[in-house]
């Protein structure tokens, strides 16, 4: 669990950085460093707003949970992060080509009119939106207990290193390209979608709401169990320790979305997921290379 909060809070940390520092960088360069302040205002009055949106959210996870209908609430959240940190994964497909020109196009109208509120409420948005994104993922890695995951090191520890990249960045001392970084970050974050994808399917098969043609597809607890109370009643049923501690299993299990005796249903959601991407990012990077190549209509004219 720590490792997925520290990517996540590394990733969101870091777009929220990228563009601030784009926004305050691009006003120092046109000679209007006086308004920088008022990016940091909204910067910080969204971080307050994403603390606070954790506590209602905190709130309402709890009322589910008195009502009895907690589970049904982390498998929703659960596929929805899926779905988010998918679509974090195009983004990053970009490589934040872009990035630049969008964060600083309002900014232009905004110096031009003297609109500070506007500049308060454009950096809130910004940031307020990774906020918002980063405590949906903690409830979905949780199980809901979204004060666990920014209690650890991983929280805390994914905002020092994305405060470090993005000062060294903007230093020009970053020996790495920023692609490379969303490139290496985004592998992860693949590796989490799936996880938390075959997760809530194999909580509806516990539920009975989905059925199983093969509900243990393999056993792979004398070799890894997925949890240490697994470990503990392999120990207990056969009088053999297992190879490997269920503390490693609880590692890739939050990593790689392992289970030691998953359904086949799970095996083949996970792995058709990893298809299913490979698929739509080599279409998109297909589509883009035939545009590159298409010759423009001032290069088709010239040719004639």
């Amino acid at each position: 669990m720590e490792l997925q909060a520290f990517l996540i809070t590394f990733r969101e940390a870091l777009e929220a950085l990228l563009i601030v520092g784009i926004i305050t960088s691009y006003l120092k360069r046109v000679q209007r460093p006086e308004f920088n302040r008022y990016v940091w205002i909204g910067a910080l009055l969204a971080v307050f707003a994403s603390l606070g949106l954790a506590i209602v959210f905190q709130v309402v996870l709890d009322g589910f949970a008195s009502m009895g209908a907690e589970t049904y609430m982390k498998v929703s959240i659960m596929f929805i992060s899926a779905a988010l940190l998918t679509q974090m994964v195009f983004w990053m497909a970009e490589q934040s080509k872009g990035m630049k020109d969008k964060a600083t196009s309002k900014f232009d109208q905004f110096i031009t009119t003297g609109n500070v509120v506007g500049m308060i409420i454009h950096a809130f948005l910004v940031v307020l939106r990774e906020g918002v994104e980063t405590v949906f993922f903690f409830a979905a890695i949780t199980g809901g207990d979204i004060g666990k995951a920014m209690q650890g090191w991983g929280a805390i520890g994914g905002i020092v290193v994305a405060g470090a990249v993005a000062y060294f960045f903007f230093k020009g001392t970053m020996k790495v390209s920023l692609s490379r970084f969303f490139q290496v970050s985004g592998f992860f974050i693949i590796l989490i979608a799936a996880g938390l994808l075959v997760q809530g399917i194999a909580i509806l098969q516990d539920m009975h709401i989905l059925g199983s043609v093969m509900p243990h597809l393999y056993d792979l607890t004398r070799f890894l169990p997925e949890h240490p109370i697994d470990a503990e009643h392999f120990i207990r049923d056969t009088g053999t320790t297992p190879w490997f501690s269920g503390q490693v299993g609880i590692f890739f299990k939050a990593l790689f979305g392992y289970s030691s005796s998953p359904s086949v249903e799970e095996v083949m959601v996970y792995w058709m997921y990893f298809a299913s991407l490979w698929l739509l990012l080599r279409n998109r990077a297909d589509k883009k290379q035939a545009a590159a190549a298409k010759p423009s209509p001032s290069d088709a004219h010239t040719a004639k």
